[in-house]
């Protein structure tokens, strides 16, 4: 790789990271009135979105990884949008955490700096492995997202607005992964990913 790639690439963490994330898209339910929550609810759904925060974070440093080792053009275009609708993922989550009087992850760039690791592997499969682990992933998080619309205040439209468009997005993400040529992983490594995202998941709640 040339050294204006890595400064590049490296750059897209450092944003990723660190810097607010820009979105195109209006911020869904942006138009909601703001909830009458009770502080325990608004801690609970503080540390939900955050969780959600560290997800697409997550998400960031997988498709870099693997766009960076993905030959196919047609493919490392769709990493690329895709990515983009993280990005503003990333957004739209950090604001409503803000909303809410929370914080996000202190350990945003380690989840980062494992994920993209995970991305290059994953890249260096080949395609059809790479679109596998990415639609996997997608379904992953939308199962993910779903169980946060349980979890939820009811009373927090809000959040339940940006968390219901993300799931949206992750099911057609899946979905390009597939008819690009993604193929079913096997068992154990489904089973791993699961595991692992389990894990992120249930520190980020709390760190």
């Amino acid at each position: 790789m040339s050294i204006d790639r890595l400064i590049v690439e490296f750059d897209k963490a450092l944003r990723a990271v660190f810097a607010p994330a820009p979105t195109r898209r209006s911020v869904p339910g942006s138009d909601v009135p703001m909830p009458e929550l009770s502080p325990e609810e608004k801690r609970h759904a503080a540390a939900l979105m955050r969780v959600n925060h560290c997800g697409e974070i997550c998400a960031q440093a997988l498709y870099q990884g693997q766009a960076l080792t993905s030959k196919d053009v047609v493919i490392k275009r769709a990493l690329e949008h895709a990515a983009w609708e993280e990005t503003e993922h990333l957004a739209w989550t950090e604001r409503r955490i803000q909303e809410l009087g929370g914080r996000k992850s202190f350990l945003n760039p380690l989840w980062y700096a494992g994920s993209l690791a995970l991305g290059v592997v994953a890249g260096k499969a080949g395609d059809s492995w790479n679109l596998g682990f990415l639609a996997e992933t997608e379904r992953q998080v939308e199962r993910h997202l779903d169980s946060h619309l349980r979890r939820l205040p009811l009373a927090d439209q809000r959040s339940r607005s940006i968390v219901s468009q993300m799931k949206f997005d992750e099911m057609s993400h899946a979905q390009t992964a597939v008819s690009l040529g993604g193929v079913d992983l096997p068992g154990p490594v489904r089973l791993a990913m699961k595991l692992s995202s389990k894990v992120m998941t249930g520190v980020a709640y709390y760190l």
